[in-house]
């Protein structure tokens, strides 16, 4: 037998279980969601893209009596597609049709997802670098995301505002990833020592917040049969 000293093909052989391991992972969550999946097929499917705001439940009914997506879309049939955390903002996709649905949040689509995240403090670029090669959680290594420092975006005012400590500055990061990790970028900006205050998605794959006020939404109609989330088309 062979045993092969190559540190660069152990490397590799590293990487490799690495991203098969998280594929794995993004597998097995999307499965366990799918209960949640639209079961029926419409002739016009919808997508509405909609402009969550702070403390609002990603579902149409709550028994404590909070805030839902009920209190903001009148629209029959259409359902979320993907989560948003209730204290985190910004896009949230819906649709009224279930193969649409499924087709928007199956993990083999490695659809980038952008956030603009305001953190405690001013991260380091050996800070930034490490969510870039991606940080050890507890459920595992994060694939490498895109990483960087942005000036403070022009949003609104979120309700209530963040609770920010004196002395203490603040800045905007803008973080892509393809994975959908139970409240992973909160996670992940933890990790690396700089606390999340506040969480806004701006974009999955082609489609952004421009021009949709938060609590308003827009609907994206003429869906093609074989959607492409990540790609533009003349209808969009």
């Amino acid at each position: 037998m062979v045993i092969s000293t190559n540190p660069k093909r152990a490397c590799n052989k590293s990487i490799s279980k690495r991203v098969n391991r998280t594929k794995t992972q993004q597998s097995n969550q999307w499965q366990k969601s799918k209960t949640s999946i639209v079961k029926k097929m419409v002739v016009d499917p919808i997508i509405v893209l909609f402009n969550k705001p702070y403390d609002v439940l990603c579902q149409f009914t709550d028994e404590q009596g909070r805030s839902t997506l009920k209190d903001y879309i009148a629209i029959k049939d259409v359902y979320a597609a993907g989560r948003l955390d209730r204290d985190s903002e910004g896009l949230l996709l819906l649709t009224n049709d279930g193969k649409l649905q499924a087709e928007l949040t199956h993990p083999k689509k490695n659809t980038f997802k952008t956030y603009w995240v305001q953190v405690e403090g001013i991260p380091n670029p050996d800070a930034i670098s490490a969510l870039e090669q991606g940080v050890n959680l507890k459920d595992g290594m994060t694939l490498p995301a895109q990483v960087r420092l942005i000036s403070e975006p022009n949003i609104w005012a979120r309700n209530p505002p963040i609770r920010e400590r004196k002395n203490i500055a603040t800045s905007w990061l803008e973080i892509k990833i393809r994975e959908g990790r139970n409240r992973q970028v909160r996670r992940m900006t933890a990790h690396i020592g700089y606390p999340t205050l506040r969480l806004i998605r701006y974009q999955i794959g082609k489609y952004t917040l421009d021009n949709i006020t938060n609590g308003e939404y827009s609907i994206v109609s003429n869906i093609p049969q074989q959607v492409n989330i990540n790609k533009r088309n003349k209808n969009d």
